[in-house]
């Protein structure tokens, strides 16, 4: 199993790219960073310093999207990246949600995302794409990759994720959901022709390290409301009994009284009042390091590839180094 570390890009930069070398230290192999621009600073500026500070720490956006920049402008940054550092990043996308809201704009289509998805890789591995009906090519490009994980939760999504994705992102760690949710996506990557374990699975939540579990839970309460804003949209869209969506995913939004981006991602949201001990206990990582470790077992057993650490909290340098010293040995390929 592989192991991320996920950060907001909060000034100052410095610290982010002090905590990435840290975790690859540590024994972490991919960097990913929140993209909504309004929020925080501009996060592919970051990676270069990132890459250029590492060695072999993978990079990308957890999660970019189609409406933010020119599907081109996409392409030709990782592209770049890539040529200067030698294939490391990944592109994390989906619909937008922060950063299309606060923008005042609606997240993207599946359709419109599905387009993106083909395009923006095509075009950073040097392949031919049409973007708003013209054909173009970055001519500059030798030897590029570029994997594109789609972050999914609905079944229309998970089944675009199959088809087109190099990787799924869920953003939540509850076993249950991430069995019925890894089972979509390859059963749609098989109806596809393709092969279902060449989709990489990627679960990425807020983990705490410590024997607190009240503060640990207040320090990650923030994450379900977050998970609460895509399940929200999903039963706006399928209704809050319609089978399509497992009610242990919908239940606990009942309470929910809308969402205040400015504190979007941060442990101490107002807005998260309404996520229940049970939901926090079952999305995140909470505990000492062997209920990390027997979680984190579950997860494997049920095909999950790597795991994203959500290190969004007032124990950053510690979670990282805990996860070196005690739970990535443990699990780690």
């Amino acid at each position: 199993m592989d192991f991320g570390l996920v950060l907001q890009t909060d000034p100052p930069a410095s610290r982010v790219i002090s905590l990435m070398k840290r975790a690859e230290r540590n024994g972490f192999t991919h960097g990913w960073t929140f993209d909504s621009a309004v929020l925080w600073q501009e996060p592919f500026v970051i990676y270069s310093q990132i890459l250029a500070n590492t060695t072999t720490l993978k990079v990308g956006p957890m999660v970019t999207n189609p409406g933010t920049r020119t599907w081109e402008v996409t392409a030709s940054t990782f592209a770049t990246l890539n040529d200067m550092f030698g294939n490391r990043t990944v592109c994390g996308i989906g619909r937008g949600d922060s950063a299309m809201r606060v923008a005042g704009r609606r997240p993207n289509t599946l359709a419109r995302l599905g387009d993106a998805i083909e395009v923006i890789r095509d075009l950073a591995e040097g392949r031919e794409a049409e973007v708003d009906g013209q054909r173009m090519r970055l001519p500059w490009v030798r030897d590029g990759r570029l994997p594109v994980w789609m972050a999914a939760y609905g079944p229309k999504a998970l089944a675009l994720t199959g088809r087109e994705a190099d990787g799924f992102i869920l953003q939540l760690a509850d076993p249950f959901l991430t069995e019925w949710m890894v089972k979509a996506v390859r059963n749609a990557a098989a109806e596809a022709g393709r092969d279902p374990d060449s989709v990489t699975i990627c679960v990425a939540a807020p983990a705490y390290v410590g024997d607190d579990l009240a503060h640990a839970r207040e320090q990650c309460r923030w994450f379900g409301g977050m998970v609460g804003n895509h399940v929200a949209d999903l039963v706006s869209r399928y209704g809050e009994h319609s089978g399509v969506v497992p009610e242990a995913l919908t239940e606990y939004i009942k309470g929910r009284e809308g969402y205040d981006y400015s504190h979007h991602g941060r442990a101490g949201n107002p807005s998260t009042d309404f996520v229940p001990d049970e939901i926090v206990d079952r999305f995140c990582l909470l505990g000492p390091p062997e209920a990390h470790i027997e979680k984190l077992r579950a997860l494997r057993d049920l095909g999950v590839d790597q795991f994203a650490v959500y290190d969004m909290h007032d124990a950053q340098e510690t979670t990282i180094d805990a996860y070196g010293a005690e739970i990535i040995p443990a699990l780690g390929d």
